[in-house]
Parts: C-alpha cells; sequence; structure tokens
C-alpha cells in the first residue's frame, strides 16, 4: 500500500523540522527561500497534497467563489454566461480557488434565500453579481452584510461597491447613429427587462439618437424581452405585425437579435437588405450570422472581476473601484442601407 505522504514524512525527507515545513509550504515569510525552495521541491517528488479542509479551518476560508445566475431556469448553454464564467474560473484557477455556481429565478425572496444560505453559511469567500438591477436588494444586503462582492454592473442604490460595466448608453448611441447614416429612419428595439440598470442606459442612447437625427422615439417601436433567443423571436413578432414595419431593429444583446434574424427569415425577409438588424455582446455565434453589434470583452472583463474579488478578500487596495468600459461597433453583414425608405 502507497504510503500517505505527511508533513513529518517531508520532515524525515529534508531533515527540517515539522513547523518549518509547514510554514514552508504555507508560504510565511520568515522561512528562507532556499529552504522553502527545498522543501516545496521534496513534496512536489513525494506527491504530498495538503489537507485542504484542515486548512481552511485554520485559515477561516473555503478558497471559494460564488456566482448566483439570475436566470429562470438552466441557462449554461447561454454563450454569454459560458464565456465570463470561462474568464472567471481560469483567473480562479491561477489563485488556487473554486467557483460555486448556481441559477435561481431573479426577483423574490427565494433568490435573496439563496444569497443568505451563501452568506451566512460562510460557505465561499466572496461574492460576483451580474445582471445589477436599478434597486438591488442582493447589493443591498451584501453592502449590510459587509461580505466581499464585486458586480458586473451598476446600480442606483446610495451604495459604494466595486464595478465593472460596460457604457451601454454610449454604444447604443453610436450604433443607433450608424443606422441613421445608413438612411434607416423606422428603428425599433428590444430592450432588456426594465429593472436591469444597464436596459436604461441602452434605451437613453437609442432614443438620444434619434432624438438628435430629428426622429421619433416611438413607444411602439420599442419592445422588451428576456435576453434569450426564444424572447428576441416574440418581440420580433410583435414588431414585424405592425402596420407601419421598422426598416431597423436593436436588440439589447445578441441572443435576442439572433432570435428577431430567426423570425425575420421564416416570413421572407432578407436579412439586411429588407431588414437590418444588430445586437450587443459579440458572442462566438454572432460572427456566424454576420451580426452587427457592440462588442464586449466578456472573458477578460470576467478576470477582472475576479481579480477585484481577490483583492477585496486578501484586503489588497483596489486601484480603480469603479471601471466603465465603451464597447466597440463590430459591423458585419446584417446591417445595410434600407431599399424602401
Amino acid at each position: 500500500m502507497k504510503e500517505h505522504i505527511t508533513l513529518k514524512t517531508i520532515a524525515r525527507a529534508t531533515g527540517f523540522s515539522i513547523t518549518t515545513v509547514s510554514r514552508a509550504l504555507a508560504g510565511y515569510s520568515d522561512v528562507a527561500e532556499s529552504t522553502r525552495n527545498t522543501i516545496k521541491d521534496t513534496a512536489e517528488k513525494l506527491g504530498y497534497y495538503p489537507n485542504l479542509t484542515a486548512r481552511q479551518l485554520q485559515r477561516q476560508r473555503s478558497d471559494t467563489i460564488g456566482m448566483i445566475l439570475p436566470v429562470h431556469g438552466a441557462r449554461y448553454t447561454d454563450p454569454y454566461f459560458n464565456t465570463i464564467i470561462a474568464g472567471i474560473g481560469d483567473q480562479l484557477a491561477e489563485f488556487g480557488l473554486d467557483l460555486l455556481l448556481s441559477t435561481h429565478p431573479p426577483g423574490g425572496k427565494d433568490e435573496m434565500a439563496a444569497y443568505r444560505r451563501l452568506v451566512e453559511g460562510r460557505s465561499i469567500d466572496g461574492l460576483i453579481v451580474i445582471r445589477t438591477r436599478s434597486q438591488d436588494e442582493r447589493i443591498s444586503y451584501l453592502d449590510r452584510s459587509a461580505f466581499p462582492f464585486v458586480c458586473f454592473g451598476r446600480s442606483d442604490l446610495d451604495v459604494d461597491f466595486p464595478y465593472i460595466d460596460e457604457d451601454g448608453e454610449a454604444g447604443f448611441y453610436e450604433l443607433t447613429q450608424y443606422l441613421i447614416s445608413l438612411g434607416h429612419t423606422r428603428i425599433a428595439c428590444i430592450s432588456a427587462p426594465k429593472d436591469l440598470l444597464f436596459a436604461r442606459y441602452r434605451l437613453a442612447g437609442f432614443c438620444k439618437a434619434l432624438e438628435e437625427a430629428g426622429l421619433p422615439c416611438r413607444n411602439e417601436w420599442i419592445v422588451y424581452g428576456n435576453l434569450s433567443r426564444k424572447g428576441g423571436e416574440q418581440a420580433a413578432r410583435e414588431l414585424l405585425s405592425l402596420e407601419e414595419k421598422p426598416t431597423a431593429i436593436l436588440a439589447a444583446n445578441d441572443l435576442m437579435a439572433i432570435g428577431t434574424i430567426t423570425v425575420a427569415k421564416e416570413m421572407g425577409l432578407e436579412i439586411g437588405k429588407d431588414l437590418s438588424i444588430a445586437g450587443f455582446d459579440d458572442i462566438p455565434p454572432a460572427e456566424l450570422f454576420s451580426l452587427t453589434t457592440l462588442q464586449q470583452p466578456i472573458y477578460e472583463i470576467g478576470k477582472q472581476i475576479t481579480e477585484m474579488l481577490h483583492d477585496l478578500i486578501q484586503h489588497n487596495p483596489i486601484k480603480n473601484r469603479h471601471i466603465l468600459l465603451k464597447p466597440r461597433l463590430i459591423i458585419r453583414d446584417s446591417t445595410q442601407q434600407p431599399i424602401n425608405r
């Protein structure tokens, strides 16, 4: 039977005391570098794996970060979530930490109960919050609890918390201006749900560009979707059933834009020529659909949010607590000059 490698085994092999071995492997600075290197090399050759449970209890940390995806049902197939999770996971791996991931429908007591279980049960060291809301109860609770958290998105709350966000207002303003420059005057928008703060910013940019061009921001040309492909299909059918149809449709994310493409093709419309369609995110399928979109670096944002949270947990200063990125306009074949102006 293979010997179970312990600190005592390494101490015998190196000639150092168990205390020195323990402190060297834990990274204490009072151990000479040459001694630490010798002990680490020996531990690796012997196949030593630390007792993580004991170490976590000693340090009072779980070495785990939590994230609850605010979705109805499992949405792990959503390329947006897959990309940000990949960025978070890869950065956590560099830190030697794990990710506890779950889903929960947004809003209500059940969602907050899920957050309380994680925080009060101390099963994680920090939380990443995504798709923030105007009056976000999750943020209020985490702030009151003094629990480490970082957000992908802003909030209207009078709470100072670290976040990274995309300037959706500037992005949708630029995208709407681009469609106007092509000659579109009947431009519709499929917005995200009203409670999500980024929905308000993107709609503000959309309406601002229309108003500056002397075009109406008509209520019937603004519909709301749930950020899924099916939600985009439902919203597109509503818009394309209007007596006066739009010649261009902006969607708050690429999945809804792809849903709009599906419906337009079912109706016999040629994408770009009969109807211009654009999205937001630049998820991998966007290029396959030749979708004009606003690109945000989702993977890099995932990594950067994780770095910020790690600094919080380690009580390291964060150089920039509030980061606002500007999305980049990516022009593809789904947007062209309208044939019927």
